[in-house]
């Protein structure tokens, strides 16, 4: 049984790598330029400029987590779950748009 597992997951972990290495070579290259502050960026078919942006993902996390963290000491009750919630929702949304929206070059915009 043991042995059946583990060549189960071998066998789940290969394809996705086989198609993870096909992709590329099917996706149009393009030529990445970097700003001095490391910000990537390229210039598409149409002329435009287009930056490479983070979503969001990296503030939203920490924002909540520091956001639960507040919430909970401000929230003077005895049971802190409300303040909890409420922090955790404002910093997540505070975070992600900081994150969104830090350091983007004049080009981009």
């Amino acid at each position: 049984m043991r042995k059946a597992i583990i060549a189960a997951t071998m066998a789940a972990l290969t394809v996705p790598t086989a198609v993870v290495t096909a992709t590329p070579a099917l996706a149009k290259q393009r030529h990445y330029h970097r700003t001095d502050n490391g910000i990537r960026y390229w210039r598409g078919d149409n002329g435009r400029y287009y930056c490479k942006k983070s979503d969001g993902t990296t503030g939203l996390l920490i924002g909540g987590v520091a956001g639960a963290l507040i919430g909970r000491a401000i929230d003077g009750g005895r049971d802190k779950t409300v303040g909890t919630i409420v922090g955790a929702g404002a910093g997540a949304l505070l975070g992600r748009e900081i994150d969104r929206n830090s350091s983007r070059p004049a080009r981009c915009r």
